[in-house]
């Protein structure tokens, strides 16, 4: 066993699992429930099932609004935000073609990152956060393009079938129905379309709520990332693999680049809580060192993980500080965005979350 662990040693797992276990339970008290529309269909973030209306949610009153005749939890990820522009002369193509653009790019750099260094590039938490946003641009064009289906071909399928019920009732009034069976057509209508909508809104709330997450946990790793690559790795800790080179800078800017830019367009909205799973992806990557070390590999990606040292207690505290502002940060920059931009382009910006 390659990884010799000293009493401090436990402080720093202290301080890990201290995070993932807080992480867990506000995601657990948080995300647990959300419902959706007039049919009253709640679905769960874990587990993916529905229930009937009525049900109670473990985030209280506090955290719901009204939209209509249903009820809502103020982090409810509409489907609309996913794939609309918060600008009125942007079309859901346009973001499209930016999410696709900027996938493909970051794909390259992650291309010529492998050919200079080969596996040992995803020992490092740039490359892990560098395959977060592409995995945010991935889904994000996945859904994007299902909204600009739904935006060129608006349901093609539902008006097909109140065509067919219309022209149906037209021939029907020529015979003389009965009340009875007018009512059971309409009934059945009515309760296709809903079953329609109902499995749509189920299909955009897992993919919205996953595109959700992603996108702010990617957004504090990029801040957090480029704050240590900027401030502590190039002036004081820079070696051959960390050092600053052509490949290293475009990383380390690109990847705020293009997640500034969606953020610019976007319509997501990014409430604070969800810092838990930014937190979560990190402890994660920490652990995973652990146990990668714990089976023979000797070398560390970063001299401040290194749990030989006396002071990795002081490190490990030091990063997990760090980090609470990096998402401060980017969440400051959203709520800036939501905040000023209806001021300074009132005719042009669109709020949607």
């Amino acid at each position: 066993m390659a990884l010799e662990v000293y009493w401090y040693d436990f402080i720093c797992f202290g301080i890990v699992g201290v995070a993932v276990l807080g992480s867990l339970v506000i995601i657990w008290w948080k995300e647990r429930y959300f419902q959706i529309g007039d049919a009253g269909l709640y679905q769960w973030l874990l587990a993916g099932r529905a229930e009937q209306n009525g049900g109670s949610s473990p985030a209280g009153d506090s955290s719901r609004e009204e939209l209509g005749s249903g009820v809502l939890p103020k982090s409810h990820v509409g489907t609309s935000q996913l794939w609309c522009s918060c600008w009125k002369g942007v079309q859901p193509g346009w973001l499209l073609g930016t999410r696709v653009v900027s996938f493909l790019i970051m794909a390259g750099l992650l291309f010529w990152d492998y050919e200079d260094y080969g596996y040992s590039v995803f020992m490092y938490y740039t490359e892990w956060t560098f395959g977060l946003v592409m995995i945010y641009f991935a889904v994000g064009s996945v859904v994007s393009a299902y909204g600009c289906w739904l935006y060129y071909f608006p349901s093609p399928y539902l008006e097909t079938i109140a065509n067919g019920f219309s022209r149906q009732d037209m021939e029907d009034g020529a015979n003389g129905p009965t009340i009875t069976s007018r009512e059971e057509e309409i009934n059945g209508a009515k309760l296709m379309q809903l079953y329609t909508q109902k499995q749509i809104l189920e299909r955009a709330g897992f993919w919205g709520y996953l595109m959700q997450i992603v996108f702010q946990a990617a957004a504090g790793a990029v801040v957090f990332t480029d704050i240590i690559f900027w401030c502590l790795i190039v002036p004081f800790l820079s070696t051959v693999r960390l050092g600053l080179n052509p490949l290293m800078g475009c990383m380390h800017t690109m990847n705020a680049f293009f997640i500034l830019l969606d953020t610019s367009l976007n319509s997501l909205s990014f409430p604070w809580f969800r810092i838990s799973y930014f937190v979560l992806w990190t402890a994660i990557y920490v652990i995973v060192q652990w146990v990668i070390h714990a089976c023979g590999y000797t070398s560390w990606p970063y001299p401040f993980l290194v749990l030989s040292t006396p002071w990795a207690p002081l490190w490990y505290f030091c990063l997990a500080v760090i980090s609470l502002p990096c998402y401060v940060i980017y969440a400051l920059i959203v709520r800036a965005k939501y905040n000023l931009f209806p001021k300074w382009f009132h005719q042009s910006f669109v709020k949607i979350c």
